[in-house]
């Protein structure tokens, strides 16, 4: 393989096709952290299964998310900083992958809370120390994009890769709900009893997304090392750490006079935390308020997925051909309203109207709006990667994705948190994810001082 050495200024290196797939494959071996865990499968397992009540395990489930974004908050632009100073970033994904597996293989001991012999805390430790290594994992990976392929094809690769993230978690998921998961007569998706030896009363099935989760992303992690170019080494750790902090320094104090790149980092906290949100706790949602089984939230990820695949990839093509702007724009007003018109359905209610009990029509509902919220947080994210190298300086890719993710995370740490207090002071949690809404609508207001470059 023939790879030309990027230089100080960010210059794209001539990756061949194997390196290209090799940093795509990043999002297809980290996506099922996302999908099994935060998301569909172990987060509503663990509100029901785990904690006390659904309702406390909520706001349990809100405060060490809220834990792990005050770490990535204040670490990652730091980390950002020394890694733009001393060059490579995958030793900087090694590490941090190593958290994340270890993290992940320890939802194992998370057992039901009627066997009554594990520690709740067992898991929420488990939680911070996988969301902090897959979440500093992809700063890094992130930090490598432009410097794959030029401006113009940004916004396509970037698609692409959430797309075959979106793949990898609908096909673990799809695995996990046939053979693993199961309701509550015991069975899967396909009524069948789980396979592998699986026990059904001690939830093993959903307790192995953990480990799932670390082996998955062992085996697809691999193609990044192996296939696609790293920047060379520029300097030793030692002196790179006082560079990288002096530096970060000096681009912290000069965000004021940069207007774009300012307001995009508070507009993107706002939204993206405001996405992670609804993601953390959409399947927490679903299982408390309407009832729904863990293979019911299951079904409604697998639609999730499926969408975002789509959503990601042609939202890739409006990237390139309108801009990532005009994509992250219309994507934030489309999960406003999905998550509107979620917070005013429950078993009974549509919109606040009541339907009587027994009606599928809250259900029905709630799937409509998964599949738009699918589509829309695939092509967000994956337009908001772009915008955000348009509005980093040349030579400093690893800290402004460091700035990315202390801003995504500086309040990420505050929506789960706004909804933990919420939920506790309500004691509802359909007004303890009221704060998803009002988040989503100031990042929009804020994008309208955002500018991208011309590709």
């Amino acid at each position: 393989m023939s790879v030309e050495v990027q230089q100080e200024t960010d210059e794209f290196v001539n990756s061949d096709k194997k390196g290209i797939w090799g940093w795509m494959f990043f999002d297809f071996a980290a996506q099922p952290y996302h999908t099994l865990i935060i998301t569909f499968v172990f987060a509503p397992y663990f509100t029901g299964f785990v904690a006390s009540n659904p309702v406390e395990g909520q706001s349990q489930w809100g405060y060490a998310t809220a834990v792990a974004g005050v770490i990535i908050a204040v670490l990652s632009p730091i980390l950002g900083s020394i890694a733009d100073a001393t060059g490579p970033r995958k030793p900087w994904i090694f590490g941090f992958s190593i958290l994340g597996f270890i993290g992940s293989f320890m939802l194992w001991w998370a057992l039901p809370n009627s066997v009554g012999s594990t520690s709740i805390f067992i898991p929420l430790i488990a939680l911070v120390i996988l969301m902090v290594g897959f979440e500093f994992a992809t700063v890094f990976n992130n930090a490598m994009m432009p410097t794959l392929v030029p401006r113009e094809k940004l916004g396509r690769l970037s698609g692409n890769a959430w797309a075959l993230g979106y793949f990898a978690g609908l096909f673990t998921l799809i695995i996990v709900l046939i053979t693993m998961a199961s309701n509550q007569n015991g069975l899967t998706l396909i009524g069948i009893e789980p396979l592998f030896g699986i026990e059904a009363e001690l939830k093993e099935g959903e307790r192995a997304t953990g480990p799932l989760t670390a082996i998955w992303y062992l085996i697809f992690v691999l193609p990044l090392f192996m296939f696609t170019p790293d920047i060379i080494k520029r300097k030793k750790i030692t002196g790179a750490v006082r560079q990288g902090l002096q530096n970060l320094v000096v681009t912290i104090k000069r965000l004021p006079e940069n207007t774009s790149l300012f307001a995009y980092l508070t507009s993107s906290m706002l939204y993206r935390d405001a996405l992670n949100g609804l993601y953390i706790f959409g399947g927490i949602y679903a299982g408390g308020v309407l009832g729904w089984s863990i293979i019911d939230i299951g079904i409604f990820g697998i639609l999730a997925n499926i969408t975002g695949i789509f959503g990601a990839y042609f939202g890739g093509r409006f990237d390139d051909s309108k801009g990532p702007k005009f994509v992250v724009r219309a994507s934030v007003i489309t999960l406003t309203i999905a998550s509107l018109i979620i917070i005013t359905t429950d078993q009974n209610h549509m919109l606040f109207i009541e339907l009587g009990e027994g009606s599928s029509i809250p259900d029905v509902v709630f799937y409509i709006c998964g599949g738009f919220i699918g589509a829309a947080g695939g092509a967000l994210q994956a337009a908001s990667r772009t915008l955000m190298a348009d509005q980093a300086e040349p030579g400093h890719m690893a800290e402004a994705f460091g700035l990315y993710a202390m801003s995504g995370r500086a309040t990420a740490f505050l929506a789960p948190l706004l909804i933990a207090v919420f939920t506790d002071i309500s004691g509802s949690q359909r007004i303890g994810v009221i704060p998803i809404v009002v988040l989503f609508i100031i990042g929009l207001l804020l994008l309208s001082k955002v500018k991208q470059k011309q590709a």
